[in-house]
């Protein structure tokens, strides 16, 4: 499959190059035009929606509002409620809000409307929606197996919220989506054959290039928020490389790292590892340390 994809990417850059070649090129005036929109493009990217992200401190552009993103999350949230069963276990749901509301008492976030639903479904999946709307299914308590697995997996999916990298992905979306523009608009007088490689040629570049590098730096960023999240919230950061252990021996048919959204499972631990001395100061300190918890 990487040998396909790569093979596809060379191919498609190659016959777009061999066009180029042939004569189809802007008028020198069109060729201005277009540079100094570009330039404007890439200096409104630079230049808007700058923020920092808690905990790691990485510079990230985003085009919304939080208001924005918080809206998106609830709507978003009322769907998935509708659409999916409650669990009727309620022993289960109140592990869930017990361990949902030790994490966004530290996560330092009380404008947001934290709600916690356990949902009735196999699938081995959680989520957080901006504004602290959190669902987890049942499916992953197996691998959770007890308060720190779950507080792994929840504290993680709290940490792409409080980092908003919902907006953050939506910016890249809409990035991408101008930068396309701006490069339809320089291939205008070229052939409809070399405009339809050279988009593909983008589309297929940005993807492996650029969205699932930044999907996965998401993920791993989460990572690393998450297990100080769970630490300060006085559940045992040991559990996190140990979750990530049992989750990967659950997970078959998984695709290669550079082709996945997600960083492999054997990357993630090893990740968490490193970050370990630095969780356990934290757990250290917190008044009220509860270990791993109850077993789910």
């Amino acid at each position: 499959m990487q040998e396909a994809v790569h093979s596809e990417m060379t191919q498609v850059t190659e016959k777009a190059l061999n066009h180029s070649k042939r004569g189809n090129c802007l008028s020198t005036a069109r060729s201005f035009r277009c540079l100094k929109f570009v330039l404007f493009a890439l200096s409104f990217v630079i230049c808007s929606g700058c923020r920092t992200v808690p905990f790691t401190g990485r510079k990230q552009l985003l085009f919304l509002s939080e208001a924005q993103e918080i809206a998106m999350g609830r709507d978003a949230y009322a769907e998935v409620l509708q659409a999916e069963r409650r669990s009727s276990d309620q022993r289960l749901q109140q592990i869930v809000n017990r361990v949902g509301g030790r994490i966004a008492t530290v996560a330092s976030k009380p404008e947001y409307d934290w709600e916690f639903t356990l949902l009735e479904s196999s699938k081995q999946n959680a989520f957080c929606l901006p504004g602290g709307k959190v669902a987890v299914y049942e499916g992953i308590l197996p691998v959770c197996h007890n308060e720190a697995g779950l507080a792994v997996v929840m504290s993680h999916e709290v940490a792409h919220a409080i980092a908003r990298h919902g907006g953050e992905r939506i910016s890249q979306e809409m990035r991408l989506r101008s930068l396309g523009g701006v490069l339809s608009y320089a291939m205008q007088g070229q052939s409809q054959a070399s405009q339809e490689l050279i988009m593909r040629a983008y589309g297929i570049g940005s993807n492996v290039g650029l969205v699932l590098p930044h999907s996965r730096r998401h993920e791993l960023e989460a990572d690393q928020i998450g297990v100080l999240l769970m630490a300060r919230a006085g559940y045992d950061p040991s559990e996190a490389p140990r979750f990530w252990v049992r989750f990967g021996q659950v997970q078959t048919g998984a695709p290669p790292e550079w082709l996945s959204t997600h960083p492999s499972d054997a990357r993630r631990a090893s990740d968490l590892e490193a970050l370990l001395p630095q969780a356990r100061q934290e757990y250290d300190n917190v008044p009220v340390r509860i270990g791993l918890g109850e077993v789910l």
